[in-house]
Formats: C-alpha cells, structure tokens, sequence
C-alpha cells in the first residue's frame, strides 16, 4: 500500500483508538445495551425528568459509538479496495480510493473531537469569568489581556461575546469581568481553562525594567437551560445593590442597578452590572448562580467518579494550570504545553489569542499544534 494511504490509515487508526480509550468501549457498549433496555420499560416514562436524562445520555453515546463503527468500517472498505486496486494494476482506483482516505482521516478528525466533548453541558453556551490576582497594575493588566484574548478567540471561531460584569483596574487592565461566550460547544472547548494564569515578564510599567510575575484567575462554568433544575434555598442568598461602575450614561451611574448575589453555603458570589435595570441585571446574577451551582454538581460527579480527579476548588493562587513567560522579542511560551508563539509588540494580543487557541486544541486533541508567527 503507498506510503501516503498508510499514513492516512495510521492517521484514522489512532483516532479511532482515541475515541475508544475515552469512550471506556466495552463499558460504553454495556451501557449502551442497559439505556435501550430503558427506555424500552413504560414505567421510565411516568417520571418525565428522568426519562429526559436517560435519552440524553442514550443519545450521546449512541451517535459516539455509531461514528466509531461507520469510520472503522469504512476504513476497512477503502484499505481492501486499495489492495483489490493495486494488484489489479489500476492506478486510477487507487489515486480515488487514497481521496477518499483523506476525506475518512479528516472526517475522524471532527468526530474525535465532537466525542471528546460529549459531557452533559459541553454542548452548552459557557460563562468566562476572570479576577486579576496579587500584582496590582500588573496582574489588572494581564487580567485584560486575558478577556481580550478569550473574547478574539470566541469571535474567530464564530461565536458570540457579551460583557455581563465589568470592573476597570486603576491604571490599565481589569479587576474583574464576566463574559458570556455563546456558541457551539463553548463550554466543552473552554472549560479547560479553568484556573489560575500566571505571567512572567519585563514589566512595562516598571522604570527599571524588572521582571514581574502576575496571576489571574479564570473560571468557567457553563450555561443552563430551564430543563435542568438546580436546586437551592432563597434563605440562603444575600443579595445586594449597588452603583455600577464605567462608562454606561447617566441613568446607568446614578441608581442602585448593579446586583450581587452571595450564596452562603458555597461561597459562592456572582454580580451583574452591564444591564441599565436593576431587574434585568438580577435575573442575569441568578442565571450566573445557576450555572455556578450545577458546574459545582459537575465537579462532585467527576471526583466521586474518580478518587484522584482535581476539582478546581482546589486550585490556590500558588497552583496554575497555565503560565507564560513573555521574554525579549515578544516569544511566549505556555509552560504546560510547549507551545510556543513570537510576535511584534503591536500585535502581541492578536498573537496571544492564536497561541491560545493553538493549546487549547492541543489539550483537546493531544496533539501538538505549531503557531505561525505573526507578519
């Protein structure tokens, strides 16, 4: 078989293994069976929540499996029409049939990341929230560039971004903000980035141009629709009001329009300001609330699944989960990936939003993805 078919193969072969490691195959087929049997029982059906959940995760690992199947035969197909071709001599047969090994090894490709992000919520919209840390002007300004890169890398990949909190930093960068990232598969994609982010660099702001270390933290939680319930007490809310802060008109400064929401037990806060209502922006904390409450359910599921799975609870301000170094000649370097990209300064944001994305699919797919600089 040519060099380039069997490239393609081993291409579509390690994919298929991806899927079938992650999918835990022999669990997922046993589960698979113990789901049809059901859903074919009527008693399911008189609780109408949890037939709900049974179909969804019916669903989810059934289009996996199916995916896994149709490429795996596929490629068996075209592998022995290869075959078939070349020992008959007809060069044209093969020339299509290595076509349509392209085409399979890309088709692989999506589907090993639509499966990778088959958790309950992945599919959802997803907010992105992020606190600058220790560092002052510092660490406000790596804070901004971090919504900054998070919001170009949603746009290029054509999603939405609303600003649901804002809060500025004193001389540059943010203390806080909240985006609401609204697209295909958000949270699947960018929960991963949930954790503190540290920077190392010369410091512009630094007259003896010291080295300077920042921190920022991100959380990411996804976005709930009413179909899933998530309980809580209303004794156990404080809820305040307050003056927004920014720009935003006269109305918008002079009345108690901002809300926050702290939600006792957890410790939980989350606030709203970007709307002029102060109703508006009430309902907008509570759907925050929400979110945060059920990726706290998520959280337990996944440690009570697994003993040694970290919850992000657990992460401190000494403990990142990404950091970048950015060093002369504008080279950063993600030191948990590898990844490196370099950038003239003018353009180092719009560099930062490539080198994101660039480790982020790398987590993703565990592949590593080189970055082309910037022109």
């Amino acid at each position: 078989m040519r060099a380039e078919a069997q490239a393609y193969a081993d291409q579509i072969n390690a994919a298929l293994a991806l899927l079938r490691r992650f999918l835990d195959w022999d669990r997922a087929l046993r589960r698979l069976d113990e789901l049809n049997s059901r859903v074919e029982d009527p008693a399911l059906w008189n609780d109408a929540k949890a037939a709900q959940d049974v179909m969804r995760e019916r669903r989810r690992l059934d289009e996996a499996i199916s995916a896994t199947n149709a490429i795996s035969k596929e490629l068996a197909d075209t592998i022995e029409l290869i075959e078939m071709a070349e020992a008959e001599g007809d060069e044209a047969l093969v020339d299509d049939a290595v076509a349509s090994l392209q085409a399979l090894a890309e088709r692989a490709e999506k589907d090993k990341v639509t499966a990778l992000l088959a958790g309950e919520a992945d599919a959802n919209d997803t907010y992105v929230e992020i606190n600058s840390g220790a560092g002052g002007t510092e660490s406000n300004d790596w804070a901004g560039m971090l919504q900054r890169m998070y919001s170009r890398w949603a746009e290029r990949h054509g999603m939405k971004v609303e600003l649901v909190d804002y809060h500025a930093g004193e001389q540059a960068g943010i203390k806080s903000a909240t985006l609401l990232v609204k697209g295909e598969n958000a949270y699947g994609y960018a929960k991963t980035e949930s954790g503190v982010h540290r920077l190392v660099r010369i410091s512009p702001y630094d007259s003896s141009a010291r080295r300077h270390t920042s921190f920022a933290s991100v959380w990411v939680y996804p976005v709930i629709d009413e179909n899933i319930e998530v309980e809580y007490n209303e004794s156990d809310l404080r809820i305040d009001t307050y003056r927004a802060s920014g720009a935003g008109g006269q109305h918008i400064n002079t009345t108690d329009s901002a809300v926050r929401i702290t939600h006792i037990p957890t410790g939980i806060v989350v606030q709203c300001q970007n709307q002029r209502s102060q109703h508006k922006n009430k309902a907008e904390a509570y759907n925050q609330l929400r979110a945060r409450l059920y990726e706290l359910e998520l959280q337990k599921r996944e440690a009570e699944a697994s003993a040694t799975a970290a919850s992000k609870t657990d992460i401190g301000w000494g403990h990142q989960i990404r950091s970048y170094v950015l060093q002369p000649y504008q080279l950063v370097k993600d030191l948990r990936t590898g990844v490196t990209s370099t950038a003239p300064s003018d353009v180092l944001d719009g560099d930062l939003d490539r080198f994101m994305a660039a480790a982020l699919s790398q987590r993703v797919t565990g592949e590593k993805v080189e970055v082309e600089d910037v022109d």
